[in-house]
């Protein structure tokens, strides 16, 4: 069990910047997420916390205990790679083991925790193979084991998913799922790129860009109620579409015009001095739906359609030079190419970003009304 607490955390290479001054707090048993592009940090957060990169400036605490300088070895850590890094000759009880070795534990410890290991992670009939009998995902599992026997304070996880296929990836992933819901006290922070393993696996997810936190939030605040334009095209596949509008009249509740000069109505506070003023509306494509009758939000032709099975990607040309609206309907419904569609949403799917990109959130409606 282990808080950290992160204070103006800063990291640079000579003139290069990589971390902005990160302040995070987490909570011990906490399973956190570190979610962006390629290139916005989270790999260097979390190798700033193993110990692993030197922190330029601020502060880092394990339990209340400042560890900038205390070597990796030393802070209760464990991480797990991306690539699974094994011993090709030793057996996977050796291999989970090995590092219990080095740090001199008795053989009846080792044996314990290896087995109890095993057993969490289904592993326990394959304590006498070699890796190279076993599958990715199976691989996968033996360096999560390695990593649990140390029996650490916080656990690491830097991509561990990314060399797998997509049906072991989302094996895997449940396992690592099941792995927390079996170590309920134990605080895990995860790195990845795929926001199906941050929507799936996080009590919290930290949305990172070019080394600053651009949001933190559980994955539905994330979803429901994203705090600036990054996020909200971030989180979601499809990403949400994104319109330009005007507000034709603020309040505690927006009229907000759009394209084709339709107008719609939203539940979203704004304050007054944005009567006018132009602004980003945004929906999500799932939250889509055909219209029957004269209240939509959306008329044009559709330009091209994706069928997936369940669900079915429909592009819709509705008079926007840079991209068409995209809608996730359900695949039962018939679509056709070429044909005009309308396309409604319910007023509280609906979100809208003033000029600096920032979300006007439903949550603040009491504080900007009053």
């Amino acid at each position: 069990m282990a808080d950290l607490t992160l204070r103006d955390v800063k990291k640079s290479y000579g003139n290069l910047n990589i971390l902005h001054g990160i302040d995070l707090d987490i909570t011990s048993g906490e399973f956190i997420v570190f979610v962006g592009p390629s290139g916005c940090g989270k790999s260097t957060l979390l190798r700033s916390i193993a110990g692993l990169e030197e922190i330029t400036s601020g502060e880092l605490n394990i339990d209340g205990e400042r560890v900038n300088d205390v070597p990796p070895s030393k802070r209760g850590i464990a991480m797990v790679f991306q690539s699974y890094a094994l011993y090709p000759h030793m057996t996977v009880y050796d291999n989970m083991a090995f590092g219990m070795k080095i740090a001199k534990e008795t053989k009846a410890e080792i044996d314990k925790r290896v087995k109890q290991a095993a057993e969490i992670l289904q592993l326990t009939k394959y304590l006498d193979r070699l890796p190279k009998a076993m599958s990715g995902g199976q691989r996968q599992r033996v360096a999560i084991g390695r990593a649990i026997v140390r029996n650490p304070k916080v656990f690491l996880f830097d991509e561990p998913l990314s060399n797998l296929d997509a049906a072991l990836r989302v094996a895997t992933r449940i396992e690592i799922a099941k792995l927390k819901e079996s170590m309920p006290n134990t605080t895990m922070i995860y790195v990845t790129h795929d926001q199906v393993e941050a929507m799936t696996l996080a009590d919290r997810i930290v949305v990172l860009k070019d080394g600053r936190i651009e949001q933190v939030g559980t994955p539905m605040e994330l979803y429901k109620h994203p705090g600036n334009l990054f996020v909200a095209q971030f989180i979601g596949s499809p990403a949400m579409n994104i319109l330009p509008g005007t507000i034709e009249r603020a309040g505690e509740t927006s009229l907000v015009a759009h394209v084709g000069g339709l107008k719609t109505t939203v539940p979203v506070a704004t304050p007054a001095d944005a009567q006018g003023k132009a602004v980003s509306f945004g929906v999500r494509p799932e939250d889509l739906f055909v219209a029957t009758g004269s209240d939509y939000l959306f008329e044009g032709m559709i330009d091209y359609v994706e069928q997936l099975g369940e669900v079915q990607l429909v592009y819709v040309d509705i008079g926007r030079a840079d991209q068409p609206l995209v809608a996730k309907l359900p695949g039962n419904v018939e679509i056709k190419r070429g044909t005009v569609i309308r396309l409604a949403a319910s007023p509280d799917d609906l979100h809208i970003f003033d000029g600096d990109g920032r979300s006007y959130d439903r949550r603040r409606t009491a504080a900007v009304a009053a």
